[in-house]
């Protein structure tokens, strides 16, 4: 049985709509090229639970998780936040956009999450490795 939607929208609305949307999203592989032009222009934020991003998350991303969101640090009200998730179905990173947009820090959010980002066969690195460029650093800034 195949069921047909016969609904017109006003395409006044889904202009603004998507318009909208552009605004306020971004998808894997734009956010890929922002990272890897160096603009020093945004923060991406991962807002997935601690444990899940050590087993990787998306290069240079800082975690906030859930129950920091009262006190977000690293985030940027200077740059843009990109925050992502798990997926596309999970509304973690809207809803901790709605939060910090709400504390004055511009937001975008990563269509897809941290699963689209793996899809795209796109570069992740683990705590271990982040924690690592982190030391390594703070000890090249500490010979300037």
């Amino acid at each position: 049985m195949q069921t047909t939607i016969s609904r017109l929208h006003s395409p006044e609305k889904a202009k603004a709509y998507f318009e909208n949307k552009l605004a306020f999203t971004t998808g894997p592989v734009e956010l890929d090229r922002w990272i890897k032009n160096s603009e020093n222009n945004l923060v991406v934020v991962d807002v997935r639970a601690a444990e899940d991003y050590a087993k990787g998350h998306i290069c240079g991303a800082i975690n906030i998780p859930k129950e920091q969101w009262d006190n977000p640090g690293g985030l940027s009200r200077d740059k843009t936040n990109v925050v992502y998730c798990y997926t596309q179905q999970c509304h973690l990173a809207a809803n901790a956009c709605v939060q910090f947009a709400g504390k004055g820090y511009p937001v975008m959010e990563l269509e897809g999450g941290f699963e689209a980002w793996k899809e795209n066969d796109l570069d992740i690195e683990e705590e271990s490795a982040n924690r690592f460029k982190q030391q390594s650093g703070n000890r090249l800034a500490g010979r300037r």
